[in-house]
C-alpha cells in the first residue's frame, strides 16, 4: 500500500536538490545500519520505549545494533527526516532483516507470537 507523497512534477526544479539532500547524513547512516545488521533499533534518549525494545531483544538473546539520536530537546530535525523517510511516527523504529516492523509494542507482539524468531530465520 503506497504512501502518498508529493509527486516530483509538483516540486519546482530549483528546490529539488535541497529536498533530495535534506538530512542526507542521518538517512545514510540509518540505511547503512539497516543493511549491515539483522536487527536495528533507532531511538532517542529520555524515551523509555527504545530502552524497552533493547531489553526485550537482550532477554530474547537477539543481537542488535542501536542508534540514538538526541532527546526530546535536541536533534528533532534529524529524527523528523527519519520519520518522513519511513512514514513511522514514533521512536523506536525497529528494523528486522531490512524491514521496518514498527516500534516497541509491535516488536513485543512479534516476540510473543513467535514471528520475530521466524523473521530472523
Amino acid at each position: 500500500m503506497p504512501r502518498p507523497t508529493l509527486d516530483e512534477s509538483h516540486i519546482h526544479p530549483a528546490i529539488r536538490d535541497k529536498i533530495s539532500s535534506h538530512q542526507r547524513g542521518i538517512l545514510k547512516e540509518v540505511r547503512d545500519a539497516v543493511a549491515a545488521n539483522a536487527v536495528l533499533v533507532v531511538g532517542m534518549g529520555m524515551n523509555p520505549f527504545p530502552k524497552k525494545a533493547r531489553k526485550l531483544l537482550d532477554d530474547a538473546g537477539v543481537a542488535h545494533k542501536y542508534l540514538e539520536y538526541g532527546n526530546y530537546l535536541s536533534t528533532w530535525r534529524e529524527r523528523n527526516a527519519l520519520k518522513m523517510w519511513t512514514g513511522w511516527p514514533t521512536l523506536p523504529m525497529v528494523f528486522v532483516k531490512g524491514v521496518l516492523v514498527g516500534g516497541f509494542t509491535d516488536l513485543e507482539k512479534l516476540q510473543r507470537s513467535g514471528e520475530l524468531k521466524k523473521l530472523l530465520g
